[in-house]
């Protein structure tokens, strides 16, 4: 199934430029598509925790998410070639970053367990091309499990996994990514005026869920 972020084919050609002036990270993944691998580089590193995190906080687990993570850059290295910016990069990648999670937990319902299918390197051989070994050893670079900091982060992280799906998303978007109405909308396929609303019920959910703690301090 194709990603919705991924079909270029209703983008014209002034939104295409306009982006492209407006987004620096959009001129890079044009010169991905170009087969620049210094410019992939660039962009792993600037999103690769960004993903990592939001996908944890989507399946629950450090270590799926690393390994969903992978699989979120390999398609943006597969789709270099038909890319068209027809929005901010960020914007795009997380619509990527919503259907892989979304397939995860759909697998996860079904088998209780996740199996990578699409893996670049199930065979344990290296693939041909740079650019993709690229992709595959930055993932092998991905951070292990990670133990939280301090309570609140704990306490925090909690209340964010008690929001249902839709709720969890968006407030990663705009909170961690820091996007507009507008960005989460297209992101997850939905109007502004819905997402205003999903985001307001997930803030009283949150303040709901933190009220025993920050009022009373008790642990939940």
């Amino acid at each position: 199934m194709s990603d919705r972020g991924e079909d270029a084919l209703s983008i014209s050609e002034s939104t295409a430029r306009k982006y492209e002036l407006q987004d620096p990270d959009v001129r890079l993944m044009l010169l991905v598509r170009d087969d620049d691998a210094a410019a992939f580089e660039e962009l792993m590193l600037r999103y690769q925790r960004r993903v990592v995190t939001v996908l944890e906080h989507l399946v629950g687990k450090r270590d799926l998410a690393e390994d969903l993570a992978q699989d979120v850059f390999m398609r943006v290295y597969r789709s270099r070639k038909t890319y068209i910016p027809g929005s901010r990069f960020s914007t795009w990648l997380f619509t990527i970053v919503n259907n892989v999670a979304s397939n995860a937990r759909r697998s996860l319902a079904r088998r209780k367990e996740v199996q990578i299918t699409n893996s670049p390197d199930q065979s344990g051989s290296q693939p041909a091309d740079p650019l993709e070994r690229m992709a595959t050893a930055a993932s092998g670079l991905m951070p292990t499990r990670q133990l939280d900091k301090t309570e609140m982060g704990s306490i925090v992280r909690q209340a964010v996994q008690s929001l249902n799906e839709r709720q969890r998303m968006a407030v990663l978007l705009s909170k961690f990514e820091e996007m507009s109405y507008n960005d989460i909308a297209e992101t997850m396929g939905m109007s502004v005026q819905a997402i205003k609303s999903l985001l307001s019920r997930a803030r009283a959910n949150l303040k709901e869920a933190l009220a025993p703690y920050l009022q009373e301090g008790i642990v939940p």
